[in-house]
């Protein structure tokens, strides 16, 4: 082996430990917009630090991932069906492995679909892949894809990745099964468990548990990691147990430990940021403009106007000519008091 291909596979293999944590966030490329992978940039951002290798397509890679990061691109360089399409193991190369150079891939992805309609193409295209990386130094993983109607037990994981490993893949993504030690005992190259899709928790932390029990080296977890509520607390659970050897429980408080501690964060921001400063702006300052002048305004100088000045008009004045000297008003002076006095008062009151 040479040293460029040692080099490139011990960024993604631990060699102090022979672990591997890879981080899935290819499902774009068969799935279009996967929920909760909508945005690639703001979920790969929080976990690239936290995962050894990133799977990834060339698409998100150039437009979602920090150019400045040293965790290695794992690229997906086959594709051609969708979810939608009448056969997803319809897949051809998709990427040529001087693209991959110029994205300075640390490994070459594809899948193979053995038992399907396209098990001819996907076997064949895998060898090719390989003659063309070897001569680059760039390792290959292969994934065993597996369907409604592909098996998903020992014989025939073990048939699929037996098959990847014969044509020269350097590493082999599979999925965990019952008597998984089987699979691994008959594949002469390092295996990586799927992660598969989105299960409980403490369901994904054991079945990292088991897939290292049983000799798999790490996982490529993608659904359980992103479509957790925490995913940072997920992601880290799961490396406790890939590297630091923790049992399920112990991986699993460790995660309601930090996803607890994550709550708390993000209802302690919100609360500063939504009730201090816009309870000042609206509590304090619209209460002094709404309540101190607004009432000065209409309760004392109306009240002045409205109480004061009109009961003077109309209490004082009028009850003087009505009850001190009604005869003369009535008699000598009527249009006086009437049309005169009045008319000056009444528009006062009005303004």
């Amino acid at each position: 082996m040479d040293w460029g291909l040692k080099n490139r596979l011990s960024s993604i293999i631990k060699p102090n430990n022979n672990r591997a944590l890879m981080l899935a966030v290819d499902h774009g490329y068969f799935l279009g917009p996967t929920e909760k992978l909508e945005n690639p940039a703001k979920v790969i951002a929080p976990l690239l630090k936290h995962c050894d290798s990133l799977m990834v397509t060339r698409g998100v890679q150039r437009t979602s991932v920090p150019a400045t990061t040293d965790t290695p691109m794992v690229l997906r360089v086959s594709g051609g069906s969708s979810i939608i399409g009448d056969d997803l193991s319809q897949e051809d190369i998709t990427v040529s492995i001087e693209d991959a150079i110029r994205l300075n891939a640390s490994a070459l992805a594809m899948s193979i679909f053995v038992g399907s309609k396209y098990e001819y193409q996907t076997v064949v295209n895998l060898g090719k892949l390989v003659s063309e990386a070897q001569k680059y130094g760039i390792p290959v993983l292969a994934v065993t894809a597996v369907g409604k109607e592909l098996g998903k037990d020992a014989r025939y994981l073990s048939l699929a990745c037996r098959m990847a490993a014969e044509q020269g893949a350097n590493i082999v993504k599979t999925y965990y099964c019952e008597n998984f030690e089987k699979v691994v005992q008959s594949c002469p190259v390092p295996i990586i468990v799927a992660g598969g899709k989105k299960i409980p928790e403490r369901d994904a932390l054991q079945l990292t548990y088991n897939s290292i029990k049983a000799g798999a080296v790490g996982v490529d977890i993608g659904r359980n990691v992103w479509q957790s509520e925490h995913p940072v607390a997920m992601i880290k659970a799961v490396r406790s147990i890939v590297h630091g050897n923790s049992n399920v429980e112990q991986a699993f408080n460790l995660y309601k430990k930090l996803a607890n501690e994550n709550s708390k964060n993000k209802s302690n921001k919100p609360n500063q940021n939504k009730s201090n400063k816009p309870n000042q702006n609206k509590s304090n300052k619209p209460n002094q403009n709404k309540s101190n002048k607004p009432n000065q305004n209409k309760s004392n100088k109306p009240n002045q106007n409205k109480s004061n000045k009109p009961n003077q008009n109309k209490s004082n004045k009028p009850n003087q000519n009505k009850s001190n000297k009604p005869n003369q008003n009535k008699s000598n002076k009527p249009n006086q008091n009437k049309s005169n006095k009045p008319n000056k008062t009444k528009p006062n009151t009005k303004k």
